[in-house]
């Protein structure tokens, strides 16, 4: 990743939970206090032109409800379809990682293995090379995170409701770098639709001996906490649509950087 760090302003970058929540508890007070300053402009209106003005807020109030039932009904539609596409990861999972292999490929791997050809199971590099073609997420991935990252499976994401926001999952084989098989990173929303980012949780990460990379996660968890494009990109781009942006893969190719995810 570059120096991550750079890129925040050192306050926001050092607030703790506590001073995090005071601060969205302060935008709220200050939205109230603005909306008590618009009833007040309202009365300095003559009253001809404060009359369209009601008419006008009770047209955006059929707005508004119409607005809540697509939103309820969207979100009925979203989970319908999450459900439709969980056989379609669970393939893709199977292929990637080698647990089943596609149809017409079986003799030809034969014949690469007798001549030390073969690359073995699955797809290699599969999601770091899905990461590496988007451009909000290329960036964030250098050689440096390679070691680590190569390790990784699978990534999942779900809704959660209380409260609301989404959680992604990172999933990892056994490697030398961290005990965790899974590493989450959970997104709590103010407003889901908007949306406005409270704040974000990661997994806390258990490193085997000498290999903590603790100032490279610290730096991915701050990104991640002031910038929602990152794990939406993951969330919206990466999960439903690695596959329809993959490079040819290569062996060496390095694997992909995630936030932090916790046990299944």
């Amino acid at each position: 990743m570059s120096d991550l760090g750079a890129d925040l302003p050192a306050a926001a970058a050092a607030l703790s939970a506590e001073d995090r929540a005071g601060l969205v508890n302060a935008l709220k007070d200050k939205l109230q206090l603005l909306a008590g300053q618009h009833v007040d402009i309202l009365e300095t209106l003559s009253p001809p032109v404060r009359q369209r003005v009601e008419v006008l807020r009770d047209i955006q109030s059929q707005h508004d409800e119409l607005e809540a039932k697509f939103l309820e009904e969207r979100a009925q539609l979203e989970a319908k379809y999450q459900k439709l596409y969980e056989p379609l990861y669970t393939k893709r999972y199977e292929i990637v990682n080698g647990v089943v292999e596609v149809e017409g490929v079986t003799n030809e791997a034969a014949v690469e293995e007798e001549s030390g050809a073969s690359e073995g199971k699955g797809v290699p590099n599969f999601w770091l090379t899905a990461m590496k073609t988007n451009e909000i997420l290329t960036d964030e991935i250098t050689e440096r995170d390679e070691g680590a990252l190569k390790y990784l499976k699978d990534i999942k994401w779900c809704r959660i409701d209380n409260p609301k926001g989404f959680k992604l999952e990172f999933c990892f084989d056994s490697n030398p770098y961290f005990k965790n098989s899974v590493l989450t990173k959970t997104y709590h929303m103010i407003d889901e639709d908007d949306p406005i980012l409270e704040k974000a949780i990661g997994t806390e990460i258990e490193w085997h001996p000498g290999k903590c990379l603790t100032q490279k996660v610290e730096e991915l968890q701050n990104l991640m906490e002031h910038d929602y494009d990152i794990g939406s990109t993951i969330r919206d781009k990466i999960i439903p649509h690695a596959s329809g942006s993959r490079a040819q893969p290569g062996k060496d190719q390095p694997t992909e950087r995630p936030p932090e995810c916790k046990q299944q």
